[in-house]
């Protein structure tokens, strides 16, 4: 008997994602403007769609969203979503000290926790970035589950800690300096809920001028196909999986985008074993053995 737990991610990145320019620019004021339209646009368009269907979603929300745009996030909160860690302006975790990180930690959870009345359960990595020290820090500040990392593609697993021995190629070194196999894992505490760039509306649909790529004109009927061939397959080889879908406001609140996602939905409820939930439903599930997962450490 089939049992898929599906959910969407929503990264309510909007205007912190351009804020964060990584080489510390200047910013386009344009661009912050895209981020604004996920706040006041992309947010009450997806939240008009997830009640179309009675989903209700995990929304990845940075720190600063959440003090810049509180009136807009509301609705989320009175609607029964799941609320998320992401950064505080969508930092990439590989590039910060650990002090940094722990700095984020703290002042995203305060932000969270009182904006909500909870202490959030889940963090996903600002564009899925991550550092070796991530499993004890999430483990640390309290964190139950992690949606960044993609040792699976729709099993869930217990997070390894990934302070393990490897090295990096140095070509200014002898070959027989790098020429060595991973170290063994152990696993942490953390379920991770898998990631997947080829379930995410960002590398395709998302217009970035500074990338001279057709991306943002790639056609939704073709990432539509390309979501549904995963589906199809998971669903064919596996009694049970999960299918977490990421998206973005200011994406997928796009209007020929909104389109998609109701075809999208309305295919995936035509199976049998279907059930929609937040990614912290998901992991309960997961923990208490009524969803099966997988093991990813590898042995010495």
């Amino acid at each position: 008997m089939k049992r898929v737990l599906v959910g969407y991610g929503i990264d309510v990145d909007v205007a912190a994602t351009w804020l964060n320019t990584g080489d510390g620019s200047a910013v386009n004021p344009t661009d912050i403007s895209r981020g604004v339209y996920g706040a006041v646009v992309g947010i009450g368009r997806l939240l008009k769609l997830l009640d179309k269907y009675g989903i209700k979603a995990t929304w990845f929300v940075p720190g600063h969203t959440i003090e810049s745009f509180r009136e807009h996030l509301r609705p989320i909160l009175d609607g029964g979503h799941e609320f998320g860690l992401h950064g505080y302006t969508h930092e990439r975790t590989a590039d910060m000290s650990e002090q940094q990180q722990r700095d984020i930690l703290k002042k995203s959870i305060e932000v969270m926790t009182k904006f909500t009345g909870k202490k959030p359960k889940g963090w996903t990595g600002p564009s899925w970035s991550t550092s070796r020290r991530t499993p004890h820090l999430l483990e640390e500040y309290g964190v139950e589950y992690d949606h960044s990392f993609m040792h699976h593609d729709c099993q869930m697993y217990y997070l390894p800690y990934q302070d393990f021995d490897y090295v990096e190629t140095d070509l200014t070194k002898p070959a027989s300096y790098w020429m060595k196999p991973l170290g063994p894992t152990k696993e942490s505490s953390l379920v991770v809920v898998p990631a997947n760039w080829h379930v995410d509306d960002s590398p395709p649909l998302n217009f970035k001028p500074k990338q001279l790529t057709t991306h943002g004109f790639v056609s939704p009927h073709v990432v539509e196909s390309l979501w549904m061939e995963q589906f199809d397959y998971f669903y064919r080889e596996y009694d049970t999986f999960v299918f977490p879908i990421s998206i973005h406001p200011q994406i997928s609140g796009k209007p020929q985008n909104v389109l998609m996602h109701e075809r999208i939905i309305e295919y995936i409820n035509e199976h049998e074993g279907v059930e929609w939930m937040t990614m912290e439903e998901m992991v309960a599930e997961f923990k208490s053995g009524r969803m099966a997962g997988v093991d990813v450490c590898h042995p010495s």
